[in-house]
């Protein structure tokens, strides 16, 4: 064998060999902490239950055979929540519910627009139009509650005249905040007897996607759940980030939707984790060929997860 095939073969087989080894890394999961670290978590989410919720009903539209309502309530840390909560025309209260959570520098107004960045609108149409009542609210410093972080934008402009204080809270208190809502949001829906009270849905996008699996560690009476595009893996959030609360869907239902070309994670890592946290007789991870905008492929496949599994 002449030197010259030697060194093409020699340097073909490191390039294999590298290739191989660069894929086989990419396939790793992304690591996760202990059970006992995740356990150990738990309490952040947990809230008490004695304080008063103040909720009520602020405004109310009748139209299209729906009825939607505006509430609001005291959060744990004493701000007012503002949400939507609205029924189908085809099932009357009291009706399964299905929480509906936005991601990071919306607000409950996305599900009220059908050609936004999360399609929405289609999306909470699909579900009414299927029976369940739907519920909404402004995450954290979001939306109508801007006035935690003095008006300012979650993803602030960098005004020079802007108060020299930014990052009122950090993501994970935005997550922690969120979830406690959202549970206090059931007690209230729970209370007025507006709901089925043996379980409720979830569906969240993005940063509302990573919310589902907090709320899946801490919160019983969510029956099944759909996480679209979910940062799996997000440093920034400290103690929150998504792939240590995987200990927590146990025998819950959940759906992932995820886009391949996605930017927010590595496709390979996202489905090896799946495969050894995640993956069980009632999971599913759906893979399309979009990034974290995934339009309204995602619908279909949404709503006929929670059909089929919320019962």
């Amino acid at each position: 064998m002449n030197h010259r095939r030697l060194l093409c073969l020699t340097v073909g087989w490191l390039a294999a060999a590298t290739l191989t080894t660069a894929r086989s890394q990419e396939a790793t999961p992304y690591p996760r902490i202990s059970r006992e670290a995740f356990q150990a978590r738990l309490p952040f989410f947990d809230y008490d239950r004695t304080l008063p919720l103040e909720g009520r009903i602020v405004q109310e539209w009748k139209s299209a055979g729906r009825w939607r309502q505006k509430f609001v309530f005291r959060s744990a840390q004493g701000f007012l929540v503002p949400g939507y909560i609205e029924f189908p025309r085809t099932n009357p209260p009291p009706c399964k519910l299905v929480l509906l959570l936005h991601g990071w520098s919306g607000s409950k107004e996305d599900w009220y627009q059908d050609d936004n960045y999360i399609n929405g609108g289609l999306m909470r149409k699909a579900l009414l139009d299927a029976g369940y009542a739907t519920l909404a609210l402004d995450a954290a410093t979001h939306g109508e509650r801007s006035h935690e972080i003095d008006y300012q934008a979650v993803n602030p402009f960098n005004d020079p005249k802007a108060p020299p204080r930014r990052d009122y809270f950090t993501f994970a208190e935005i997550s922690i905040q969120t979830v406690k809502d959202y549970r206090r949001a059931l007690d209230f829906v729970y209370d007025r007897g507006l709901v089925d009270t043996n379980g409720v849905g979830l569906l969240g996008y993005s940063m509302g996607g990573m919310d589902a699996f907090y709320l899946l560690a801490v919160e019983p009476r969510i029956k099944v759940a759909v996480a679209c595009v979910p940062p799996l893996l997000s440093l920034g959030y400290g103690p929150t980030s998504p792939v240590d609360y995987t200990w927590g869907v146990g025998k819950t239902p959940l759906l992932m939707l995820m886009g391949r070309q996605d930017g927010l994670g590595v496709a390979a890592k996202v489905a090896a984790a799946y495969r050894q946290y995640i993956l069980g007789p009632d999971t599913q991870l759906i893979w399309y060929d979009r990034g974290h905008r995934l339009g309204k492929v995602y619908i279909p496949d949404a709503l006929a997860w929670l059909k089929n599994h919320f019962k």
